[in-house]
């Protein structure tokens, strides 16, 4: 009998509907979960103008697996393209699914209003998850083991070790691991273990030994070992020869020595599990606490969360799994098929084996031509505006602005608003010194910004003792717009992002960031500041789109202006790029768009919930997405509108949240060359033929197709048009 996911298994054995081979077709079962079902496909039926939400972000994740899977990624980068997949699918889990799951449950009028059924979805996504699951083991197993082999480095996999290696497998797990271990046993008449969120876990059927206990039990007991993978590293080179290298995984050292950790028993075959749990903070009444303190305490309960996914080794008994599911108070829902091995993550900080020709060739961010070569980077953005795009161009322009506002006589004020910062932030370093300087200084901090809440915290604290005053959360809405400004007794400059103030993030995200002295500009950057540090203040914005209140209607109103010189007969097109295109009233609206005759090309990494080419909807849409080295990250909105030619950057998606529950900001790109180029690097985009996937209406990723000679790709085409526009050298590698 095949199963999606054991949970659909244990389904069936609970409700004793043995002879139903998936719930999905078991349609003549009274079971109030298969009700369910009928009533989902019942609600789909007439939806049909929108794919899934959590489908379309798993057809995003397998874009990453197909860069796994590409022979023209280097090798140790799809190792890296593996990571990133598991560590996408790791957060799916602890944040989406959780919320799934806790809809469980509503009732079944609810389940109407709320237009699809939790239920099915949950075996939806498990059903895609083993199919992606099942090609990482193959892609794993089959292609990049082998590979890794043929280039000298030897991954010994499945309790497999090189020849000669007991002595030092032995003298490390006494040297390095002993102390570490803390094995406990799975025993009905004691208190069960409390698994950590995301630790790895061997589960272990143990015996008496005969010597030991004349009575030899039939069934074993199990003991639980956690994997110290974070003392040591989760791979570990255990011999060397020249030209080769060896590395086992820490856990399968730990299978080696199972009997010294067991010593009174006999051991059997050890299998690994790994739990994920729900990563929401569940902030009670955040309208009248002390959002600090309450996220703060939040942290502490994160670690602890409702369980979301038990992954296991696909070989282990399903009496085993029951023995689990029981003593550690599960569902069957939590319960996922996994391979041999889990946390695939930690091929982020596999060991270097010192190949560069294994690895992306390198693209050393080029400099600005302008801001580079000018005195000062605050006198050059007075004097025209300027713009960087990250991660081509360096990062170092926006340190110096800052930089510069504490050593400028001029300076009175240096506003900041800071999501995502990086762990040795230089960005704050910076801060602290023109606030060490006498300058007037002020970040607001989102502290609510998910996975770094702890981060933003700590380096909120460091400002607040170096005499910057920090203003934090909003309650009810987060502050995910990126700005910077600096006040002075002449013009004042503002920086403007689609990405955040995060120096390790600039290597890797695409993003751009516009240093400007516009004073329509700067001044409503100035009443964004004021929102922020006065809660209950509303102004009006000419030049900005603002959310929550003008973002959404700004984009509508320009969408609508296309539509109206499309039925006019102008030149109507519009071109989006952004991570999300989720929003359904967005949506209806380009369909409409559609419908009117206007030429609509999309380019979103992630999440699209629209449909492109439908007939009669959406003939005039056409979608892609681009998954490659560097994290497609900028949000870029160009309407042509009849020959208006209007152009906005933000650091906004067209997601619900964006436009209606977050602080955003979309502003204009006036200047005609940073238009021009910015067109440029969109044109390059839409052309790619090399890493572009065709985001259809079956969701087949398929690559985009060409019949040209060569191929183009647009990354690595961006950077060698920067570099030619800067007369800079360009690196043969690239």
């Amino acid at each position: 009998m095949q199963f999606a996911c054991v949970a659909s298994y244990l389904n069936c054995v609970t409700h004793r509907h043995t002879d139903c081979r998936s719930p999905v077709v078991a349609d003549e079962c009274d079971r109030p979960d298969v009700r369910s079902h009928r009533l989902h496909d019942r609600l789909k039926k007439d939806n049909k103008r929108y794919f899934d939400r959590e489908l379309s972000w798993l057809a995003f994740n397998e874009r990453v697996l197909q860069e796994a899977e590409s022979f023209e990624t280097p090798l140790l980068e799809r190792l890296k393209f593996l990571a990133i997949f598991s560590s996408n699918l790791d957060e799916f889990f602890r944040v989406r699914v959780a919320s799934i799951r806790s809809l469980l449950r509503l009732k079944e009028k609810k389940l109407e209003k709320l237009g699809y059924n939790p239920q099915r979805l949950l075996l939806e996504i498990h059903q895609v998850v083993d199919r992606q699951q099942r090609r990482f083991g193959e892609l794993f197993r089959n292609s990049l083991l082998p590979e890794l082999r043929t280039n000298g480095i030897f991954l010994h996999v499945t309790g497999s070790s090189p020849e000669g290696a007991d002595y030092f497998l032995r003298t490390f797990f006494a040297n390095e691991l002993a102390q570490h271990i803390n094995p406990v046993l799975l025993e009905a008449s004691k208190e069960p273990p409390f698994l950590k969120n995301g630790g790895l876990y061997l589960v272990v059927p143990l015996w008496p030994k005969e010597e030991r206990n004349p009575i030899i039990a039939t069934d074993p007991v199990h003991g639980l070992v956690e994997v110290p993978a974070e003392h040591t590293g989760r791979f570990v080179q255990v011999a060397r020869e020249p030209g080769l290298r060896h590395f086992m995984f820490v856990d399968d050292i730990l299978r080696y020595n199972l009997s010294e950790i067991f010593p009174f028993h006999d051991v059997g075959e050890a299998y690994e599990i790994k739990l994920t749990r729900d990563a929401e903070l569940y902030i009670e009444d955040e309208f009248s606490v002390d959002l600090v303190e309450a996220v703060r305490k939040s942290l502490k309960k994160r670690e602890t969360g409702v369980p979301t996914r038990l992954l296991f080794d696909q070989r282990i008994p399903y009496p085993v799994v029951t023995t689990i599911k029981d003593r550690l108070s599960l569902r069957a829902e939590d319960l996922v098929v996994g391979g041999f091995y889990h946390n695939f993550s930690d091929f982020f900080r596999f060991p270097d084996v010192g190949r560069s020709d294994l690895k992306f060739e390198p693209l050393p961010p080029l400099e600005h031509a302008v801001l580079t070569a000018a005195s000062s980077v605050t006198d050059a953005a007075r004097s025209r505006d300027h713009i960087i795009h990250l991660p081509y161009q360096s990062f170092d322009p926006v340190l110096r602005l800052i930089g510069e506002s504490a050593a400028r006589q001029d300076v009175t004020r240096v506003s900041i608003a800071l999501y995502r910062v990086a762990p040795d932030s230089e960005v704050v370093r910076q801060l602290i010194e023109a606030a060490h300087r006498g300058k007037e200084v002020h970040a607001f901090v989102e502290v609510k910004a998910r996975f770094d809440e702890q981060p933003n915290l700590d380096w909120a604290r460091r400002m607040e003792d170096a005499g910057i005053k920090v203003n934090y959360s909003l309650p009810g809405i987060k502050v995910h717009a990126k700005l910077l400004l600096v006040e002075s007794s002449d013009a004042d400059v503002a920086y403007l992002s689609t990405g955040n103030f995060n120096e390790k993030t600039a290597r890797l995200y695409t993003d751009h960031g516009m240093f400007t002295a516009d004073p329509e500009i700067t001044s409503e950057v100035a009443l964004v500041f004021r929102m922020l540090e006065q809660p209950g203040f509303a102004p009006e914005f000419s030049t900005l789109l603002v959310a929550p209140a003008g973002l959404r209607s700004g984009f509508e109103h320009l969408v609508e202006h296309e539509i109206e010189a499309a039925r006019g007969g102008k030149p109507a097109s519009i071109v989006l790029k952004m991570n999300s295109l989720e929003d359904e009233g967005m949506i209806d609206l380009l369909y409409r768009a559609s419908q009117s005759g206007v030429r609509t090309r999309l380019l979103v990494r992630g999440i699209c919930r629209l449909i492109p080419g439908q007939q009669g909807l959406s003939d005039n849409i056409e979608a892609t997405s681009i998954v490659d080295r560097f994290l497609e990250h900028a949000r870029v909105y160009a309407f042509e509108g009849g020959g208006d030619n209007t152009m906005l950057l933000s650091s906004a998606d067209w997601m619900s949240r964006n436009l209606d529950r977050r602080i955003e900001v979309a502003w204009p790109v006036k200047d005609p060359v940073i238009r021009t180029q910015i067109q440029q690097m969109l044109e390059l985009q839409i052309r790619d033929t090399t890493k572009s996937r065709v985001i259809d209406r079956w969701q087949t990723n398929a690559f985009v197709s060409t019949k040209r000679a060569s191929q183009a790709r647009a990354q690595t085409d961006i950077y060698r048009m920067l570099a030619a526009k800067q007369h800079a050298p360009v690196p043969e590698e690239a």
